[in-house]
């Protein structure tokens, strides 16, 4: 007499597709775990926005300046002489994008002096400083002004991230890639990103 094996291995497929569901939902699981961890190590999508915005801003600034400068049918040039000539026009730029610019913000006191944020863009919490170079701010000094900045500006409670805007037509910096290197990173809960334009050939 023959014993049927179809008890059997219905029971071994039972206990493989239990098997595989039990597989498949640590999976989804796992997947989810991981999403929470990397969320706390990731800017939100819109904050990442912000920054491709105001780097592509950075980025083509000297663009913009050799346009306006350059007018149609010899009219006068706007000019780009110092610092607020480019927080002037930066500031029209960031507003085509951000609806919620503030000038000249205040810091908190450090080491018994207070200074400004040339632009902090509240929502974001991102600050911006521009500088335009001259003789007098040679790459020494300029490394010495944006680490003295980065003393103040981290005490900041609503700067997140801090981007150095240095617009170096004349090319007075000798080392610019180098202290985009040096000086960018993370200083305690707050990025730096330095960028120093026109990048040169």
């Amino acid at each position: 007499m023959k014993t049927s094996s179809k008890p059997s291995e219905n029971n071994s497929s039972n206990q493989t597709e239990r098997l595989i569901g039990n597989l498949a939902s640590r999976l989804i699981e796992a997947q989810k775990n991981i999403a929470i961890i990397l969320s706390e190590f990731q800017p939100p999508i819109y904050l990442v926005d912000a920054q491709i915005l105001i780097e592509n801003i950075i980025q083509r600034f000297h663009l913009v300046v050799k346009e306006i400068c350059e007018r149609y049918d010899s009219r006068p040039p706007f000019l780009m002489n110092d610092e607020y000539d480019v927080q002037d026009l930066l500031e029209g730029l960031l507003r085509l994008h951000f609806d919620d610019v503030r000038r000249e913000v205040p810091t908190t006191e450090f080491a018994g002096s207070s200074t400004r944020i040339d632009f902090l863009l509240d929502q974001e919490q991102i600050g911006i400083e521009a500088k335009r170079t001259r003789k007098k701010l040679d790459t020494k000094e300029l490394g010495k002004e944006l680490i003295n900045d980065i003393a103040h500006y981290k005490e900041h409670p609503k700067c997140k991230i801090l981007y150095f805007f240095v617009y170096d037509p004349e090319e007075y910096v000798t080392n610019p890639r180098g202290i985009e290197r040096d000086l960018s990173g993370k200083y305690d809960n707050m990025a730096v990103k330095v960028f120093i334009v026109p990048k040169r050939a």
